[in-house]
């Protein structure tokens, strides 16, 4: 009745049947529901989806292209991260490595950040408020999945999560999504110590479903002072690394 529509007509749309939908059909059902505008968007991706013929497709590799990495390496003192909605962490810079060491220990490649927030059994540490972190990451997920249902790679990590981690079972089935583009995040790192980063997700206009995510302290912070003496560790054992990387000469060379 809110809808403005048959209950015979809603059960064929919950059923998948969405042929000849009209717009004011989906705003009557948003209206009824209490939508926002996440959810109205993923409302449209279920609808667009279930009127396609397409099948799954072969997994696709991702490219980074060489002007994101540049930006990413330019910006001094800011770990940042490219990320796809499979939540792969497709590229980062020498800081964003060292603040996120421990998932790009992860033997998987690309490292994914789903993966290991409910698989890897020291996740709970790295993240002290875990379950926030996973509420947002399993509606990251829900949202992609209704933006592309025919991703093999996306099915198969919700397929692989879904056997392995019931707290993943549980929060997949609420059939939550919502727009994780903000916030704060805290982070205990072993080398200096606890970190609260306020974060942005920036979507790359260029590079469809691949996002920018930042990390920027407070200036003159006690958390600023830590991301300085992780940027300084960082570039002294980089600088260490490429020493002992390099031939030595020989005598006779010299």
């Amino acid at each position: 009745m809110l809808a403005g529509i048959s209950a015979e007509y809603y059960v064929r749309l919950e059923r998948g049947d969405t042929a000849g939908v009209s717009e004011g059909v989906v705003d009557g059902i948003v209206h009824a529901l209490r939508l926002d505008e996440v959810e109205r968007g993923h409302l449209s991706d279920l609808l667009r989806a279930a009127s396609s013929t397409r099948v799954r497709r072969r997994p696709s590799v991702q490219r980074i292209r060489s002007t994101v990495q540049r930006i990413m390496d330019a910006m001094v003192g800011v770990p940042a991260f490219v990320l796809n909605g499979r939540r792969d962490l497709l590229a980062a810079n020498e800081l964003g490595r060292a603040l996120y060491s421990p998932i790009f220990d992860e033997l998987t490649d690309p490292p994914n950040t789903a993966r290991f927030t409910f698989l890897n059994p020291h996740a709970r540490e790295f993240f002290p408020e875990w379950d926030t972190v996973a509420n947002d990451t399993v509606a990251g997920l829900r949202t992609e999945a209704g933006r592309d249902p025919y991703d093999r790679r996306l099915t198969d990590l919700i397929g692989e999560l879904s056997t392995r981690s019931k707290e993943f079972g549980v929060r997949w089935a609420n059939h939550d999504v919502h727009a994780h583009i903000t916030g704060h995040k805290r982070l205990p790192h072993p080398t200096v110590g606890d970190l609260d980063l306020p974060f942005e997700f920036l979507p790359l206009p260029g590079d469809p479903g691949q996002s920018l995510l930042t990390y920027t302290a407070e200036s003159g912070s006690a958390t600023q002072d830590a991301i300085n003496l992780l940027a300084s560790w960082t570039t002294n054992n980089l600088g260490r690394s490429q020493q002992t990387s390099q031939p030595t000469n020989a005598v006779g060379d010299i």
